[in-house]
C-alpha cells in the first residue's frame, strides 16, 4: 500500500511584515495565523511529509510571488516544498525553483494558458508541476458539465475559480483535471471553496470523482477540522494526500498525533 501524505499549507499574504500566514473561510475574512518561516520550521520538525506555500494574493494583485520569504522558508524545510501563487510563465517557474521550491503549483495561468502546463512539464519534468484547482459546488445540472452525485443524494457540478477565488470561469473542474493530466501535470491540488476553513470535512464527492478520473496523485484540500476528516479524505475521498491548515496552525492537533490516529485506523503513513 502506498504511503499517504500529510501536508500543512501556508496561505501567505503580503503585508508590511513581508509575508504572514492567514486563514479564512471560503477564501474570505482572512485572519493572521503566524509567520511562514516559523510555521515551516515547526512542521518540518513534527514530521510533515511536505509543505505547500501559497501566495494567495499574488495573481489577483498582478505581482510576482514573495521570493525572499520563499527563500527563507525553504531554508527551514528539508522535505518536499511546493510553492504556488503569481506563477504565470516559464521564467516565473524557474525563479521560484531557484528560490528553493521543489515543485510549483499553477492555477490561474494554467486555466488561461493550458499550454503552460505542457511546456513546463517538458522543461522541468511533470513531477515538478502541480495544477491547483479551486472548485465551487453548483447545485443545478447542466448538460455540458460532469454531473456528480452529492452526499445528500442530489446532483450538481463543480465550477473552477481563478485569481484566488475572485473570478469564476464557467469551466468544469472534473473535465479540467483530466485535461491538466493530459497536458503533463504531475499532481492535482484540489480545493473545495465551499469547505475551505469550515472544518466540516473535505468535499469527498468531488475528491473521489477526480481521484477516479485521473491517474496522477490528488491532494484533498479545504475543510479539515479533525483527524476523522483526514481519514475520510483518504478513504471516502480516495485522495493520495490530505492538506490542512487551521488544525495545525492553531495547535488543535499535531502531525505526530494525527499520524498515530491514522495508523491505528489502517492508513499507511510515514514517520
Amino acid at each position: 500500500m502506498l504511503t499517504k501524505r500529510i501536508i500543512p499549507c501556508l496561505d501567505v499574504k503580503l503585508d508590511q511584515e513581508g509575508g504572514t500566514v492567514v486563514k479564512g473561510v471560503e477564501f474570505k475574512d482572512l485572519n493572521k495565523a503566524g509567520d511562514p518561516v516559523e510555521l515551516a520550521k515547526k512542521y518540518n520538525k513534527q514530521g510533515a511529509d511536505e509543505i505547500v506555500f501559497l501566495d494567495i494574493t499574488a495573481s489577483s494583485e498582478g505581482r510576482e510571488n514573495m521570493k525572499e520569504v520563499i527563500r527563507e522558508t525553504s531554508d527551514q524545510v528539508f522535505i518536499p516544498f511546493t510553492v504556488g501563487g503569481g506563477i504565470s510563465s516559464i521564467e516565473d517557474i524557474k525563479k521560484t525553483l531557484r528560490a528553493g521550491s521543489d515543485k510549483v503549483s499553477i492555477n490561474t495561468a494554467a486555466v488561461e494558458n493550458p499550454e503552460l502546463i505542457n511546456k513546463a512539464s517538458e522543461i522541468f519534468g511533470s513531477q515538478c508541476i502541480v495544477v491547483a484547482i479551486d472548485a465551487k459546488r453548483r447545485k443545478e445540472e447542466e448538460k455540458d458539465k460532469e454531473i456528480v452525485e452529492l452526499e445528500d443524494g442530489t446532483k450538481g457540478w463543480y465550477e473552477i475559480a481563478i485569481y484566488g477565488g475572485k473570478k469564476y470561469t464557467g469551466k468544469d473542474a472534473i473535465k479540467w483535471a483530466k485535461k491538466a493530466e493530459e497536458m503533463g501535470a504531475g499532481e492535482i491540488l484540489l480545493t473545495s471553496i465551499d469547505r475551505d476553513g469550515t472544518k466540516q470535512g473535505y468535499d469527498n464527492s468531488l475528491t473521489s470523482r477526480i481521484s477516479e478520473e485521473v491517474n496522477i496523485p490528488v491532494i484533498a484540500s479545504g475543510g479539515a477540522g479533525k483527524p476523522e476528516h483526514i481519514y475520510e479524505g483518504f478513504t471516502k475521498g480516495k485522495a493520495d494526500a490530505c492538506l490542512a491548515a487551521s488544525i495545525f496552525h492553531y495547535d488543535e492537533y499535531s502531525i505526530p498525533e494525527l499520524k498515530r490516529y491514522l495508523e491505528k485506523k489502517g492508513i499507511n503513513v510515514r514517520y
